[in-house]
């Protein structure tokens, strides 16, 4: 798998944790994702091990939410692909 693929994975995960107000529930996470259940795992575990997200309880439920270093991604992931576009590469 490229490389880009899968840092545009990640990017697009946190961003759907992100445009809902930083808590959203497993399973609609995985169902908003688009991917099998299996390769959400796998990118979900990258997430959790990475420390972009983390696991949170509110009220008994499980949330999924940012953490800051996910946060500097979506930041620094937004900042290259403008740069990219500037130059036309």
């Amino acid at each position: 798998m490229a490389k880009r693929e899968k840092l545009e994975i990640l990017k697009d995960t946190l961003k759907i944790i992100q445009e809902n107000r930083n808590a959203i529930r497993p399973t609609v996470l995985l169902r908003k994702s688009r991917m099998s259940s299996s390769r959400f795992k796998e990118y979900y575990n990258d997430l959790i091990e990475g420390g972009f997200v983390k696991e949170t309880t509110h009220n008994d439920e499980k949330l999924i939410t940012l953490t800051d270093k996910g946060y500097k991604f979506l930041e620094r992931y937004k900042s290259i692909i403008e740069f990219i576009e500037e130059f036309d590469l």
